[in-house]
């Protein structure tokens, strides 16, 4: 039986607020993709929480969506 993946509150923040950013910018993730140099299906994994991107990937985010990284991370910690 597979496994069931728990999503940490850190990861779930981080998915909240590339997406509002996103959609702030109206981006598609299609566009975020693009932009980043990144998969479309990996910007979904982080949007959902399921993914756990590096900081060189969340700087690239950050980059693409026109904002310092730290406003990215902002309150992922909390």
């Amino acid at each position: 039986m597979p496994r069931r993946q728990t999503i940490h509150p850190i990861q779930l923040a981080l998915g909240r607020n590339v997406r509002r950013r996103r959609e702030e910018v109206h981006y598609s993730q299609e566009e975020l993709a693009e932009k980043s140099s990144l998969d479309q299906t990996y910007i979904s994994g982080i949007e959902c929480g399921k993914r756990n991107p590096g900081i060189k990937n969340v700087a690239r985010l950050a980059k693409a969506l026109g904002i310092k990284t730290a406003v990215l991370v902002e309150g992922v910690d909390e």
